[in-house]
């Protein structure tokens, strides 16, 4: 799923000069846990003002809501997110970052995308993209071996398919933060040897 399926089209704004107290009740109004902080002017970035904003930045410190200004607490420019982008990584940038919303921008202000959308409204209980991914690389290795082991195939095209398990291993390797010890294309060369011909066109894995 892309973030543009689960998030939330209730955008909240606030104004730079808002006090904390209109802030507090922005949110109290639309329940909502974070505030887009409006543009100045279209070349200026998004800012955002959340609930750990004003507990961390002015009830810890016994500030005057009153008195502060959504400009004095707020992120600006913020971590912005593209719709296109998939859950899996919305979420690796929520957890890198410390972050837990954060606005869907492309060209305009389409939402907002948070921890709680991940959870209520992604697919990641009912189709976990690592049975997806595993999938994808099974049905990528029985291609690439089926092409290489089919007579009058050059070289080249084989090495393409095997390019593109690689590409998918690494995508999962990276996606579950575990080291790739042997390839698919290294394990194929071991079993045949008169594979080492792809050396050549595919980075020098096989030495022959």
């Amino acid at each position: 799923m892309k973030a543009a399926e689960i998030l939330t089209q209730n955008i909240t704004t606030i104004g730079t000069s808002a006090t904390v107290v209109e802030a507090v009740s922005a949110m109290k109004a639309t329940g909502v846990g974070a505030l887009i902080v409006d543009r100045r002017h279209p070349g200026d970035a998004y800012g955002i003002v959340t609930r750990s904003d004003i507990v961390s930045k002015v009830v810890a410190f016994g500030r005057d809501p009153h008195r502060v200004r959504v400009y004095q607490i707020m992120t600006k420019p913020c971590i912005v997110v593209n719709p296109d982008l998939s859950v899996e990584y919305v979420a690796r940038l929520f957890v890198h970052t410390g972050i837990q919303v954060a606005p869907v921008i492309q060209g305009e202000l389409l939402g907002t995308i948070s921890m709680r959308d991940i959870l209520e409204k992604s697919d990641f209980i009912e189709t976990p993209s690592e049975l997806e991914l595993d999938r994808q690389i099974q049905e990528a290795i029985a291609h690439a071996r089926t092409i290489c082991a089919e007579v009058g195939h050059p070289p080249r095209e084989c090495a393409a398919a095997w390019q593109v398990v690689e590409e998918l291993q690494a995508d999962a390797a990276h996606q579950q933060a575990t080291i790739l010890e042997k390839t698919a294309f290294e394990e194929y060369c071991e079993e045949y040897p008169e594979a080492a011909e792809l050396a050549n066109l595919y980075k020098n894995w096989c030495s022959g």
